[in-house]
Parts: structure tokens; sequence; C-alpha cells
């Protein structure tokens, strides 16, 4: 049963539907976090960015790194998902910071996470902005993953 994307004006970190919400975004694997859609998340909750941090820093005794997933419950019903998809922050000789496996690893992740509390799953074109991704690779791996499992997912394009 696959389900259909819906795309939206709006902000992500304001999810449109009831019941249980993970909102997911990319963060890079330096632990840097100031730039892009995270401003947008910190300045409505303090929890992603302090999990964030003490994640990576922890990393030698975690599971921090690319393809990684924490959860940050910030509301009764709403959950941060900080996915790690990007490697770096610069456009380098590597091409640009997206990584798409691991991307796609964490929305693997992400959709599991959403089955388990029964949650629709809200985020901006992940991957695309700071990461330097292409929107024509991410949202097969949306398809792949959130909407083949049936979970109402919605992308919000900020004005």
């Amino acid at each position: 049963m696959l389900t259909v994307l819906r795309v939206i004006k709006g902000d992500a970190t304001s999810p449109q539907a009831k019941g249980p919400k993970i909102i997911a975004h990319v963060c890079n694997d330096l632990g840097g976090w100031g730039k892009g859609f995270v401003l947008a998340v910190s300045k409505r909750w303090p929890e992603p960015e302090r999990a964030y941090r003490e994640w990576h820093r922890g990393r030698a005794r975690n599971d921090f790194g690319l393809g990684a997933v924490q959860l940050v419950q910030v509301r009764a019903d709403i959950w941060v998902a900080n996915m790690v998809g990007q490697h770096g922050m610069r456009v380098g000789s590597n091409g640009p910071p997206v990584r798409y496996e691991a991307i796609s690893t964490c929305l693997a992740t992400v959709t599991s996470e959403a089955v388990r509390l029964g949650a629709s799953v809200h985020m901006p074109r992940i991957g695309c902005g700071l990461a330097g991704g292409k929107w024509e690779r991410i949202e097969p791996l949306i398809e792949q993953t959130l909407l083949a499992a049936g979970i109402a997912t919605t992308v919000y394009d900020f004005d």
C-alpha cells in the first residue's frame, strides 16, 4: 500500500496533523549544529540540539555516525528525528556533503519508529539544503521507506 507524499507550503517545525508526529531532518557527522533547518528546530525546542551535541560528544561509546538516528521527544505527541545523513559541511573534492545511502538507512529507522509510535512524519526537503542533495534522488528514498510502509508523510516548503 503506497501512500502519496504530501507537499505543502509551511513550517515543518509546526506539523499539520493530528496524533503522534515525527519531524525528520538531516544532520552532519561533525557535531555541527548552527545553519539551516536546525535553527528553526532550536528556536522552538532546545532538546534536539542538546541531545545531538551530547550524542556527538559520546560518539566513541554510542552509535553516532552516518546512517544513525536519534529520536528526541519534545512534546507529548512530537518527536524530532536527528538523522546523520551528511558527511562534513562543505562541498569539496568528494562532491556535496549529502550521503544518500546514509539518508536511506535513516529513513528506514524513522519508518520503524513511526510504525511503533503510530506517527505521521514531517520534514523539510531533507538533504537538499546545506547538504547539497538533489530532491529527485531523495524523494525515491522516501517512497521506498515511509510511503511503502503506509506512513503519512508531509514535506514542507518554507516560504
